[in-house]
């Protein structure tokens, strides 16, 4: 499992869920996340420079494995290699969705460009929680499946 860690809201989540399972895991980030004592978690510090981390993980991840991610063109370049992409939301991101996904976040950025309002994101609420530890689960069990 790799997760883009970066202001990831479920991390604790995906360290239950990797601990659960005997899953290996990869924290990915720039910097300021503690490391975990647990020795199936494994952080990984990238330069603070734009999409190393999210590059890092591209060039890392596999077919199969699990990549937790808010970042969609990451969710893209995770399911071109055939990877299970799964946003802190639980919301999957498959071949059927990603081009909206894609085109969405185009519109926003020009958006942004246009009136100079910068966007907000809806709070991060317990039900999203619950939603992203049962997707999870679920992706998990794909996975497992598939090999």
């Amino acid at each position: 499992m790799f997760v883009d860690a970066d202001a990831c809201p479920v991390k604790a989540e995906c360290e239950r869920v990797a601990e659960r399972h005997q899953m290996q895991m990869f924290l990915v980030s720039n910097g300021g996340i503690r490391p975990s004592r647990n020795p199936l978690i494994k952080s990984v510090f990238v330069p603070p420079e734009p999409d190393a981390a999210d590059n890092w993980i591209a060039e890392n991840a596999q077919a199969n494995d699990i990549i937790i991610t808010a970042d969609i063109p990451l969710a893209s370049r995770g399911l071109e290699i055939g990877a299970h992409v799964l946003g802190p939301t639980g919301k999957a991101f498959t071949e059927a969705n990603i081009a909206n996904a894609l085109a969405g976040r185009e519109i926003a950025a020009h958006m942004r460009e246009v009136t100079g309002e910068q966007g907000r994101n809806a709070g991060f609420t317990q039900k999203d929680r619950s939603r992203f530890s049962s997707a999870l689960e679920v992706v998990v069990q794909t996975a497992r499946r598939a090999q």
